[in-house]
């Protein structure tokens, strides 16, 4: 890796910023008419090497940044917020990006999620709606490999899903007696994660540990469109570590690059995507001030890293006298929507998750504990495979309490101040949180559930979905970037992330990730 060629490429068109989703299928879309060049501040993973991270990951004795080689120096951000924000917890840097450790979820945000201000009187509506979008969810299913089902409670739809859905799991069927009797609605999850083969992906094998690592590449990540770019002509730098753009007074002229020989780079290109996320784009953005923009780049609104947002967690569950966990595919199978268009003024969106697994695994009872031979073989037949629990995901409001700045007390070994995430959590979404685990009680009371874990309004955490630091907006005072995800300060600069979301729902972002990108590289494109 050390002798990999990662210096500028000349006369490029189009600089990418982040080989996650946004940036993969941008460069995948471009490479075929355009020279592009996508940097990236972490490695490229070996895909042979997938077994091995899954191990780690099984293993107790490693923690969750280990599995991606995560680095506490690269890394390092503070938390000065009212709570605390564990921003490494669920955060890989390199060549695919979160999409190589998440759940693989795709939901489409619903009608009112894009004018929350007018139909739920709270927060404010984006300058686009379901409408404008909806051509890009089908392309971005189609992209991603999506494998669903339509239901009562979805926006509308144009065409089915890529592939069918998933069966629902063992689990679903305890629940599904429960929630029938309770008149509570369960219904597929879209996973982006193969029912069936689909284009040179396998099917799932169900080795269940989507979260962090699928060996076998059927859930999708990045690499996919970051592979297809460069068979295109792309040219991909790993390990070039962005730290600020040159530019004047409406142009970015350079993306200044840090590799890892301690050489310092400069890439020129006409246009530039900034697909690093919510937390590391106004990082960037910030780091790049100037006589012309001393409070950041791109940010004559001031509004450079403000609203940051994530969706908080619900959860409960407990223990079950029969078995629970036989054969389960991935995360979950089955969610339940019936409350989410019910969101107001006091009460947020939010959607019910049934997990296929709950409780310790075999390898951790066996990796932990004194016990050994038939001992252990009666505590895993005892205390394993009766676990079952829910979550469910609540959105946060967008506030001025909650932004992404700069601590100028660290450096990254580069130097640069590192991100400081400043986060507080409304008091809608904490109610919505009280309600949602009132129905899940209900549901595992039903159910015969002896309860024996709960995450509440006291207790709840992130989802790790960093969304809101770059709002999309009409007036150039209200946000960062147009509703072409152009900035409104420079003409060559687009924004591809969840940071243009104005409001987050609480649906999962990345299939709207992907159809915002798709949308941005249709702009940009007519823009060369």
């Amino acid at each position: 890796m050390s002798g990999r060629d990662r210096t500028p490429v000349d006369d490029a068109e189009v600089c990418v910023i982040g080989a996650g989703p946004a940036g993969g299928l941008i460069a995948d879309r471009l490479a075929a008419d355009h020279t592009v060049v996508v940097l990236d501040a972490g490695p490229r993973f070996d895909p042979s090497d997938r077994l091995e991270r899954q191990e780690r990951a099984i293993r107790p004795s490693y923690d969750r940044p280990d599995v991606w080689d995560g680095d506490p120096e690269r890394d390092a951000h503070a938390a000065s917020g009212e709570w605390f924000y564990p921003l490494n917890h669920a955060r890989v840097k390199g060549i695919g990006g979160s999409t190589l450790h998440w759940q693989g979820m795709v939901m489409r945000l619903h009608e009112d999620d894009f004018n929350s201000e007018s139909a739920r009187g709270v927060g404010v509506d984006w300058p686009i709606d379901y409408a404008d979008l909806r051509s890009y969810y089908a392309a971005a299913e189609r992209e991603l490999g999506v494998a669903g089902a339509d239901h009562p409670y979805a926006p509308p739809r144009e065409e089915p899903f890529p592939m069918t859905e998933f069966e629902p799991s063992y689990s679903d069927s305890l629940f599904a007696d429960a929630c029938e009797r309770l008149e509570i609605d369960m219904h597929p999850v879209p996973n982006a994660r193969n029912s069936e083969s689909y284009g040179d992906r396998s099917a799932c094998v169900s080795y269940g540990t989507c979260q962090p690592v699928c060996p076998s590449g059927a859930k999708y990540d990045a690499t996919v469109h970051v592979d297809r770019a460069e068979s295109k002509g792309a040219t991909v730098i790993d390990r070039a570590v962005v730290g600020r753009l040159e530019h004047d007074r409406d142009r970015v002229t350079a993306a200044v690059y840090n590799t890892p020989d301690g050489a310092e780079h400069r890439q020129k290109a006409d246009v530039f995507v900034l697909a690093a996320g919510g937390v590391e784009t106004p990082r960037l953005l910030l780091l790049s001030e100037s006589d012309e923009y001393p409070e950041g780049l791109a940010n004559s609104s001031g509004l450079v890293g403000s609203f940051f947002m994530d969706h908080l967690f619900a959860g409960m569950g407990g223990l079950l006298d029969e078995p629970t966990r036989q054969n389960h595919v991935g995360f979950l199978t089955s969610e339940c929507h019936q409350f989410y268009n019910d969101a107001d003024a006091e009460i947020a969106p939010f959607k019910l998750e049934f997990f296929n697994y709950d409780g310790p695994s075999p390898v951790t009872m066996a990796l932990t504990g004194d016990d050994w031979g038939d001992a252990l073989l009666d505590r895993v037949r005892a205390d394993y495979g009766n676990h079952i629990g829910m979550g469910a995901l609540v959105e946060q409001l967008p506030t001025e309490e909650s932004y992404v700045g700069l601590d100028h007390d660290q450096t990254d070994p580069f130097g640069n101040p590192v991100p400081d995430v400043h986060w507080t959590v409304d008091d809608r979404a904490l109610r919505t949180i009280e309600r949602a685990n009132e129905i899940q009680r209900e549901i595992l009371t039903e159910l015969g559930v002896e309860i024996t874990w709960q995450v509440g309004p006291d207790n709840t955490g992130p989802a790790y979905h960093h969304m809101g630091t770059t709002r999309m907006s009409d007036d150039p005072a209200d946000g960062v970037v147009r509703p072409d995800l152009r900035t409104h300060d420079l003409q060559n600069c687009w924004i591809a992330s969840s940071g243009v979301f104005p409001t987050g729902g609480a649906m999962n972002p990345t299939l709207t990730i992907a159809a915002i990108a798709l949308k941005a590289a249709g702009h940009i494109d007519e823009a060369l």
